[in-house]
């Protein structure tokens, strides 16, 4: 039988890991990074009062913000250099930084010093995260490169559902830190487990990727119309999502007087995002993709729209049930959008496709963050700021998504 099968492997078979055990290695990988980011929430209240911080601070979403910042500027070193030293040595790179800044957030004396340790913790989460997807490209095509991808990226959606209870479980049994030694050890028996998954990029296929090719490709970025307009588009739902994320648990116990429960309210709204994920697939198949995308906007800025009217309407503090309908219309639309915008600015990049993903990623989550980080500075007890920021930006994803579409495809240089 041939090395490569029909759309199945690229590379021959190798020792260690089978196709069962790496496709299962490489969905750990991937939810390493979503638990890095959800399981952390339920601490933020313990957080507040170990550091003297007033009980309804979103100081401490500065935690979130941190590790998607390293997560960020993570995307542009692991893809390159990996192209040049192959992925299994960068993933163990990657999984060492992972546990370096759990072991250090869990021994943080301070809210900054946790958010310094929270940035190198997302900075080894962009290892797994990035060269996961890069290994499965490496070792499958057509069909099989599909099913593995839609596994991973499954897993990848299906850890934020679970991930604030498994954080709420620890806290019953430990203080605060006990998230980030979890978190640890987890990442130790991925790391460990790895040694088992076989190098995909052999020697012969390795390239040099220095910042000749890193400037190159950002040329190439700027001067294209639709890659500009759609990353910028990704940027302002990527800063919605985070502001969610940074006010979530401060709004559904300060606000609404359900703390004890957030975990289970913010795992079913999570679900919402996850079927919103399957829907997508369907209706990229049926619309297009840019037609979906478009729509998909406008649909957005109206349910925004709305959030925000019933924010002013009820004085910030509308009814908890109208509340989560709003949520779960609002989320699995940017769940919808933020993928499809991302495929639409890579469509342009051609021959500096990885690269030019490194730094589209880079932008939209390094700017997201700090876009959510303002947002979260803003909370004044109600649920206004989210709402007036979620309408702003969706408006702005939407006017960038039509500008995409106009006037041909390039910006010219003035």
């Amino acid at each position: 039988m041939s090395a490569v099968a029909a759309g199945s492997a690229v590379v021959p078979a190798v020792r260690g890991a089978g196709r069962r055990e790496f496709v299962a290695l490489i969905a750990a990988c991937m939810g390493m990074t979503a638990l890095g980011i959800d399981s952390v929430l339920p601490a933020f209240g313990d957080l507040r009062a170990e550091f003297g911080i007033d009980a309804g601070s979103t100081a401490v979403s500065w935690v979130i913000t941190g590790y998607f910042l390293g997560l960020a500027s993570g995307q542009l070193f692991y893809g390159p250099l990996s192209d040049r030293f192959g992925r299994k040595r960068l993933l163990s790179v990657g999984l060492a930084l992972y546990i370096a800044g759990a072991i250090g957030s869990a021994l943080s004396p301070s809210l900054v010093v946790l958010v310094l340790f929270r940035v190198l913790n997302g900075l080894g989460a962009a290892g797994p995260r990035s060269l996961a997807l890069a290994m499965v490209r490496d070792r499958f095509e057509g069909e099989q490169m599909a099913r593995t991808m839609s596994f991973a990226m499954s897993i990848f959606i299906l850890v934020p559902v679970i991930a604030p209870s498994l954080g709420a479980l620890v806290l019953r049994f430990g203080p605060w830190p006990s998230v980030f030694w979890g978190a640890a050890v987890l990442a130790a028996v991925v790391a460990v487990w790895t040694r088992r998954l076989p190098e995909t990029l052999p020697p012969e296929r390795r390239r040099n990727a220095g910042v000749g090719q890193l400037a190159g490709a950002a040329k190439v970025v700027v001067r294209s119309r639709a890659t500009v307009a759609y990353g910028l588009g990704a940027t302002c739902l990527f800063g919605s999502m985070a502001a969610y994320l940074g006010n979530s648990e401060v709004l559904i116990d300060k606000v609404f007087g359900f703390g004890p429960q957030f975990p289970l309210i913010f795992g079913a709204l999570a679900v919402t995002m996850g079927l919103s994920t399957l829907l997508s697939a369907r209706l990229v198949v049926a619309l297009g993709l840019r037609t979906l995308v478009r729509r998909a906007s406008l649909v957005l800025v109206a349910v925004s729209g709305a959030f925000l009217v019933t924010a002013v309407v009820t004085d910030g503090r509308p009814p908890f049930a109208v509340f989560c309908v709003l949520m779960a219309l609002l989320l699995p639309l940017h769940t919808m959008l933020m993928p499809n915008c991302n495929t639409a600015a890579m469509g342009p990049l051609g021959a500096v496709a990885g690269v030019g993903a490194a730094l589209l990623g880079t932008i939209t989550t390094a700017g997201g963050a700090l876009l959510g980080s303002v947002v979260d500075s803003a909370f004044d007890g109600t649920v206004r700021p989210l709402a007036f920021a979620m309408c702003l930006l969706s408006v702005c994803c939407c006017a960038l998504v039509h500008l995409a579409e106009r006037r041909g495809g390039t910006l010219r240089a003035r």
